[in-house]
């Protein structure tokens, strides 16, 4: 029995290891196309999230849907939430966009070792736009 739960763990822990080690591909710090926010990306609760880090010209999030909100600070806000990898180089969670205070479904994809696609979907993907983010560090 001992040894049946340590051959479980054993399997456990080699099936995750291709998830984390994915998941350094895009941990980072990245900057976006237009070069006016930096977005760090961290491994979070099985997941992935990233927070603005940095803007050339700090803004507030004006455009929020709740007017509670409007007058808090771009930098520090979670744009990427529960990003999940669904193949290899990509995961697929949720990007808040404070340049229009809405929240897509999204999706990021490594495209070489120092840049990813970023995109989010509309009207259940029929309307898509994607970004390429480049590594900053």
């Amino acid at each position: 029995m001992k040894l049946a739960r340590t051959i479980l763990l054993a399997a456990l822990c080699a099936a995750a290891t291709p998830a984390l080690a994915d998941a350094t591909k895009v941990a980072g710090t990245w900057q976006s196309e237009s070069g006016i926010t930096r977005v760090k990306v961290v491994p979070c609760g099985g997941a992935l999230c990233g927070h603005v880090v940095w803007q050339r010209s700090p803004s507030k999030d004006v455009y929020n849907p709740d007017p509670a909100k409007r007058e808090r600070p771009v930098v520090g806000l979670q744009l990427v939430s529960g990003m999940r990898q669904t193949a290899p180089d990509e995961w697929s969670g949720s990007i808040y966009n404070y340049e229009d205070g809405q929240t897509y479904h999204g999706k990021v994809k490594v495209i070489g070792g120092n840049a990813i696609q970023i995109g989010g979907c509309v009207l259940g993907g029929v309307l898509c736009q994607s970004k390429t983010w480049t590594k900053v560090n």
